[in-house]
């Protein structure tokens, strides 16, 4: 799968990248900003994971709305995920963070599969 990483903490968006690499997905690019993520406007997305409060303040929201008009499969990853509340039309959830890279690596799985039929990671607050 093609991932972006939408992540100002460089240390958090490199081991992400590391995780997903590993398990031989595609990093597209890390997006510390609205401005950096305007720079895959052309990229194939599949699967987007995006942090609320960037460098720019917390445009996240608006990130992964953007993202999911696209089609991608959007799961916010924040230590704050009370901001979502009832969560962004379009995505699919919240991970909280700290993440352990299991559960990563099962909430990307779950995202890209697209199917009903699968079981949501326990970790991960799906929107309704």
């Amino acid at each position: 799968m093609r991932v972006l990483i939408v992540e100002d903490e460089i240390l958090v968006a490199m081991e992400l990248e590391e995780t997903l690499s590993d398990l031989g997905h595609t990093v597209v690019g890390i997006a510390p900003d609205r401005r950096s993520f305007d720079a895959f406007a052309a990229e194939h997305i599949d699967v987007a994971l995006v942090d609320l409060n960037l460098r720019d303040g917390a445009t996240g929201v608006d990130i992964g709305r953007a993202l999911a008009d696209r089609r991608a499969a959007v799961v916010f990853i924040t230590a704050n995920p009370a901001m979502l509340r009832d969560g962004v039309a379009g995505t699919i959830g919240v991970l909280p963070k700290p993440a352990s890279r299991k559960a990563v690596a099962d909430v990307v799985e779950y995202a890209g599969a697209r199917s009903p039929m699968l079981s949501p990671p326990g970790e991960l607050r799906l929107f309704a």
